[in-house]
């Protein structure tokens, strides 16, 4: 039998060979989805989609995409609904189009912004939607000045019917993805995948993850991100088995639905950033803990950029009494840049759980990974794997000498693999910066991943972004290690975000949620004040401009990252609305705006 070349080849053969299988489990909240079966005890209730069915859908689209000349152009899926997104997506891999997966507008300037900024860049043929958001996106594309671009509703489409006969045979070598990364360190770019990085991902997940055809994999993560769409949506798919998917806006108002989904569905691997586990933690009461059974939850994938050993920690100990054990915890580390994974570390059943490496704070600040000394102040980091464990080559960069560096030395992490895409669509000068670097030995073709990291006892540790370091009186210092910090000052306190500012960087910024009600006695100088002697101590620097802020504040990517670029801007802006501020006085002349309740540090 030969080897698929495309992922259309891969749908097409299950097709044939498993007609009836399940090939999805759409999952919706009782009474708001369109499910054939009455609704589950726990709420939920699945519209099922076999493999025979997805197919005759998907070559319909397709079919349509070919009439209209549209092979080899790119599609934009803007699609709300699950269903759908799979069959619009799917479609476009049938016709030989370009899929351009991104988020639905929602009349919110973040995300609607975020849209145009797509639209103006992809060059985009025509847009894939349903009839309810057909009027905004149709405003938007006015917008963008694209009012030429056609936009279908595939919900109210008259399609041709299925003949596979007519579709064009792809290649290998040819884009099926463009893929716009989430925008958490800078504007969100295409990335370009083709068939032969999907395929080649997909064979190092499941070589990490252990997963064959009686898998059952599933989730809630939106489709527009990689982990979602090449995670959750495609690799059920490569493997023959059963996706099950949940809608990510059940799971932000009921993270308990994530794991009753695990639990009733049989979902054998899930995954999440690091901001969906925490949720779980922090709202899933003790009676939605009854009649839960995570026993088959076989591997838990974390892919947050670095992963928390405190979060692991929480949710293991929170759902252990329900079945969940901490051997199941896979710590991952991917990017779009390399389709979706890069590193992981494999779940080893029996075993005591990830593996956890406490280092010396003051040896983290000097780009070493070193052992903690007595009464030294420390961090814990989680490794995420061998660099052997998914077959791409890795190595630790100096980022201005490019010069390889040896283990327990932090440096830029650099991959070089088959899953690594093309580049940035049309940035030609950035795509041979980022994906077609030498090191100063001579070793070619190696992506640039922005990310800092470093090797011991041949396990690799994520520390950080380089581009979200902060200098402080010479000392590296991560922002995430102060953020983390910050949060546990105050029961009310929620997302936390740290940058730096202009004049030289070194002014530190933090930028904390704090619950506020009727309910609360709140003191605000008070708990600012100790938000900025928790980094004098702990860290011995000065936060010299504290924000207290409403819950809901701080941006996160749709993968659960912070954004601390978009955040910056937003406070040099004067855009953020604080409850309390302390700001210093070099700092207080670079926003743009009167800061609201503003006392002078001293």
């Amino acid at each position: 039998m030969t080897e698929p070349v495309t992922f259309a080849d891969v749908l097409s053969r299950h097709a044939e060979e498993r007609p009836e299988q399940d090939a999805y489990l759409f999952l919706q909240d009782d009474g708001a989805g369109r499910g054939t079966r009455p609704a589950d005890p726990d709420g939920l209730r699945a519209e099922r989609l076999t493999y025979r069915e997805l197919d005759l859908v998907a070559r319909r689209v397709a079919g349509w995409l070919v009439e209209h000349g549209l092979t080899g152009r790119h599609v934009l899926i803007l699609q709300p609904d699950a269903q759908r997104f799979a069959v619009a997506f799917l479609g476009c891999l049938y016709a030989g189009a370009v899929a351009v997966p991104a988020p639905t507008p929602n009349g919110r300037h973040t995300r609607d912004s975020r849209v145009l900024g797509i639209l103006k860049d992809a060059a985009v043929a025509l847009v894939l939607t349903d009839r309810q958001s057909a009027p905004q996106i149709s405003r938007l594309l006015a917008e963008a000045g694209s009012a030429q671009v056609p936009c279908l509703a595939l919900d109210g489409a008259e399609l041709p019917a299925a003949d596979g006969g007519r579709l064009p045979a792809a290649g290998a070598d040819d884009l099926a993805v463009l893929q716009y990364t989430s925008g958490s360190t800078s504007e969100p770019r295409g990335v370009m995948v083709t068939h032969r990085n999907l395929l080649a991902n997909q064979r190092q997940i499941a070589a990490l993850l252990g997963t064959t055809a009686e898998s059952r994999i599933g989730g809630w993560l939106p489709f527009h991100h990689d982990m979602g769409l090449v995670g959750q949506l495609l690799h059920p798919l490569w493997l023959g088995g059963t996706g099950v998917l949940l809608p990510p806006e059940t799971f932000v108002r009921h993270p308990v639905r994530w794991l009753q989904a695990v639990s009733r569905y049989g979902i054998t691997v899930s995954g999440a950033p690091d901001l969906g586990y925490d949720l779980c933690v922090r709202r899933v009461t003790d009676r939605q803990l009854e009649g839960l059974d995570l026993s088959g939850w076989r591997t838990a994938v974390n892919g947050a950029e670095p992963v928390r050993a405190d979060t692991l920690r929480a949710f293991a100990e929170r759902f252990g009494p329900v079945g969940f054990r901490p051997d199941a915890f896979v710590p991952a580390y991917g990017l779009a840049e390399a389709t979706l994974l890069a590193f992981g570390r494999p779940a080893e059943p029996g075993g005591a759980g990830p593996a956890e490496r406490v280092v010396d704070a003051g040896a983290l600040e000097k780009h070493r990974i070193g052992d903690p000394l007595p009464g030294g102040s420390v961090r814990t980091l989680v490794s995420c794997g061998r660099p052997g464990s998914t077959g791409l080559d890795l190595r630790i960069v100096d980022p201005r000498t490019r010069r390889t560096l040896d283990e327990g030395q932090i440096g830029e992490v650099w991959v070089r693999g088959e899953n690594v895409a093309q580049g940035y669509w049309k940035r030609p000068l950035e795509t041979n910066r980022t994906f077609r670097t030498a090191t100063a030995e001579g070793e070619p073709g190696f992506l640039r991943t922005g990310d800092l990291g470093g090797l011991r006892d041949g396990e690799l540790f994520i520390t950080g972004r380089i581009k979200d370091l902060l200098v402080v009186a010479g000392r590296n210092l991560y922002p995430q290690d102060i953020e983390r910090t910050v949060q546990k000052v105050s029961s009310l306190f929620g997302s936390a975000v740290v940058f730096a500012v202009e004049p030289d960087r070194s002014h530190m910024v933090v930028v904390q949620e704090v619950r506020t009600g009727s309910r609360y006695d709140l003191d605000l100088p008070a708990l600012n004040l100790a938000v900025r002697r928790c980094v004098s101590q702990e860290f011995e620097a000065t936060a010299g401009s504290v924000l207290l802020v409403r819950p809901g504040t701080v941006r996160r990517t749709t993968s659960g990252k912070v954004e601390r670029s978009a955040m910056r801007q937003l406070f040099l802006a004067g855009r953020l609305q604080a409850l309390h501020q302390v700001v210093e006085p070099e700092v207080a002349q670079l926003v743009g705006a009167a800061p609201m309740r503003t006392e002078v540090f001293r």
